[in-house]
């Protein structure tokens, strides 16, 4: 029999039909995947799943036994656990703090917590996932990688029967997505029904024995892993097919003999990253990789002008940065994609229109205010060219799926023509659809003579697409490779720190 079954689930919002009689069924003991486009219906069928969501019709039955729908603790008491896309974590408080939140452990005589036992506990868990993380620290301080780390652990906390993994692996390493991998398959012996739900085919083929797709709301198949290959999904998946492209003429070697759009001198900052130099040029894709919390998001914000560093020099077209700021960097034509799309890249409230331009509204300023004619016409293009979904460009963006919110802090930019692009993750929860088109734009942005610094924790991703690779390790420039001569071993080996090199 199996653990969870949906019969006829659909969902709509205002016009939109989020989900159409979708019937799944989901067995103990198997790892299930859910493969779709952003806005196919995935994060919809998830919330109903864990309870968030109410569905218009349809049932949710757990070993045959129908469940009160749009309860997270009904659904939580049964073992059906979710863990999202973007952490759900209490950001004030510490990681001990996050996993026993409403259900602490008190001392034998009921008036203190044993604090001892919380801590063990706690410790156990990382250490399954291969996470040393500090036990102490405010969650909301942490990297995104880190945070979903602790909420995937809450979620194993909870002795879940059911657990839903919604694109688990999008911010964190091969070493972190290896770590939970072994963790999934552990669950699974246990007799745990996984339902994986990601956009990455090559982590589908390797964990999944089930394979279902939904498009536009609509199951359009449930077949075997066996049964499909990789391009077979994607057609399923996007009703074409669909090719990556690659850099496939990399920068000319005579541009890097100009003067480089960006150079870092001896840039550090403890205890972040220590002596950094680094040099792009325009219409140059410079990649960095490496590890969760090499430092390679914190040397991005110190070149947007977030964060302030402690000694080194930021050189602009040649001109050092001082005093520098968010505003001095955007004036000089530098745009930057951060990782947490949510946090730093969108106001969520605000609508899909007003994100799109928000760097830009003194461009639209007229004698009387800001014209919305220009603004409709300007945001409607972008919309159209980065296939945004959305039914009006008055939507607020937190009503869009994961990967369109991620074009728009990507496209936000585009109009501009920035000099530099400071790229990190920037197809970090994007479809396969979207992704293709993300990557295409990146090499557009650099044949059209932007400098782009990209951010990846994807391999393929960034040897596909640099003309040279940057590798940081601990905070250090562990190595420089040429795009001809790097492989993911050579990245991998680069990236790890020197005592996990000397490890047997």
């Amino acid at each position: 029999m199996p653990s969870l079954t949906t019969q006829n689930l659909s969902k709509s919002y205002g016009g939109t039909h989020a989900l159409k009689n979708v019937s799944l069924k989901i067995h103990a003991g198997d790892i299930h995947a859910l493969c779709g486009e952003n806005g196919a219906g995935k994060s919809t069928l998830i919330k109903i799943l864990s309870g968030v969501e109410t569905p218009d019709q349809g049932l949710v039955q757990w070993n045959g036994n129908h469940l009160s729908l749009g309860k997270v603790h009904e659904m939580e008491s049964k073992g059906i656990v979710a863990v999202h896309q973007e952490p759900v974590v209490f950001p004030d408080l510490n990681i001990v703090d996050n996993l026993y939140a409403g259900r602490e452990l008190s001392s034998g005589m009921g008036t203190w917590l044993n604090t001892a036992s919380m801590k063990q506990r706690t410790r156990d868990i990382l250490d399954s996932l291969g996470e040393d993380l500090p036990l102490n620290q405010p969650v909301g301080e942490m990297a995104l990688a880190q945070r979903q780390m602790v909420s995937i652990a809450r979620a194993l906390f909870n002795q879940c029967r059911i657990l839903i993994l919604d694109e688990p692996t999008a911010s964190l390493t091969t070493r972190e997505s290896d770590a939970l991998f072994k963790t999934v398959i552990s669950l699974k012996n246990q007799g745990v029904g996984i339902l994986y739900v990601s956009h990455r085919l090559e982590e589908v083929f390797q964990l999944a024995q089930c394979i279902s797709v939904l498009r536009d709301g609509i199951l359009v198949s449930t077949q075997s892993s066996n049964d499909l290959s990789e391009d077979a999904l994607i057609q399923q998946m996007v009703g074409r097919k669909v090719a990556y492209p690659s850099r496939q003429q990399p920068v000319n070697a005579d541009i890097t003999k100009n003067k480089p759009v960006l150079e870092l001198k001896a840039l550090s900052r403890t205890p972040a990253y220590d002596d950094i130099h680094l040099k792009i040029h325009a219409g140059e894709i410079l990649g960095m990789s490496g590890l969760v919390g090499a430092g390679r998001s914190e040397i991005a914000r110190a070149i947007f002008g977030i964060d302030e560093f402690d000694t080194g020099e930021i050189l602009f077209n040649g001109k050092k940065l001082q005093n520098h700021s968010i505003r001095k960097a955007i004036d000089l034509g530098i745009a930057m994609v951060p990782e947490d799309r949510q946090r730093q890249g969108l106001a969520l409230p605000l609508s899909v229109e007003t994100n799109l331009l928000l760097p830009s509204l003194n461009a639209f300023q007229g004698m009387t205010g800001l014209d919305r004619s220009q603004m409709r016409s300007m945001s409607g293009q972008l919309i159209s060219k980065l296939g945004i979904k959305t039914g009006s460009p008055d939507n607020p963006a937190s009503a869009l799926s994961g990967g369109n919110q991620q074009k728009i802090v990507l496209g936000k930019w585009i109009h501009q023509n920035p000099s530099l692009f400071i790229l990190d993750e920037p197809t970090r929860g994007v479809d396969v659809g979207a992704k293709s088109e993300v990557h295409r734009m990146i090499i557009e942005l650099a044949k059209q003579g932007s400098a782009v610094l990209l951010i990846s924790s994807e391999l393929p991703e960034i040897l596909s697409l640099s003309d040279r690779i940057l590798v940081i390790a601990k905070g250090h420039v562990s190595g420089e490779l040429a795009r001809e001569e790097a492989n993911q071993e050579k990245l991998l080996k680069l990236s790890l720190p020197e005592e996990a090199k000397q490890s047997p």
